[in-house]
């Protein structure tokens, strides 16, 4: 049974959630045991629980299902040694710092999530990637390059089987950039927000 809950302008984080050095938006809900670090965290996206995303930027409007892991932590594999005691020094006693170049290296790599992209169950979006607005990652997926907008991929590695829609309409929702509208605007459209043919219709030259 899902859980009774009222979300709010102010972000709501579960009391297992660990957020560190983030922004969220408006309507973002946080569940349980999820790990978000250093990311821009989109108005009303929202992760079912069990996440770790470090290092990214999430859009509006993004289902992140649970057991998500966005930018998992690359290892140096061109070392001697790639395990984490030659950067995380100070856990092993080798020096007073870590290795922060690794880190800051890290940190390029971010990955992107567009606005009302479904990222379905235990699936993993990898360093660097970029997941367009629209686009849907199936169950279990491993992203290890970009997906364009509007665009079903799954499978591992992940591979793209078929736009959601055509590419008019792709093009005419990128236009028209609906997570963008405020909340009086959204509630005035609510009822359009189900049917895609009228909604183009009705908004692709406002």
């Amino acid at each position: 049974m899902m859980e009774d809950k009222k979300l709010s302008e102010e972000p709501t984080i579960h009391e297992t959630a660990i957020v560190k050095d983030c922004c969220l938006g408006e309507w973002t809900d946080i569940g349980s045991n999820s790990f978000i670090y250093q990311t821009n965290f989109g108005a009303y996206s929202y992760t079912a629980g069990d996440a770790q995303i470090i290092y990214a930027d999430i859009g509006k409007f993004c289902s992140i299902a649970s057991h998500v892991r966005i930018n998992p932590g690359n290892h140096p594999m061109w070392r001697v040694t790639q395990h984490h005691a030659t950067y995380r020094r100070r856990w092993y006693g080798f020096a007073e710092t870590d290795d922060t170049e690794f880190f800051d290296w890290r940190k390029e790599h971010q990955v992107t999530i567009g606005h009302d992209v479904w990222i379905g169950h235990g699936a993993v979006v990898m360093p660097g990637v970029s997941v367009g607005t629209g686009a849907v990652i199936g169950a279990g997926a491993v992203v290890t390059k970009d997906v364009a907008p509007y665009t079903i991929a799954v499978g591992v590695p992940a591979k793209p089987i078929r736009m959601r829609f055509s590419q008019h309409i792709v093009e005419k929702l990128l236009q028209i950039a609906w997570w963008n509208w405020d909340r009086s605007t959204l509630e005035a459209r609510f009822a359009d927000l189900t049917d895609i043919e009228t909604f183009v219709k009705k908004y692709e030259d406002s």
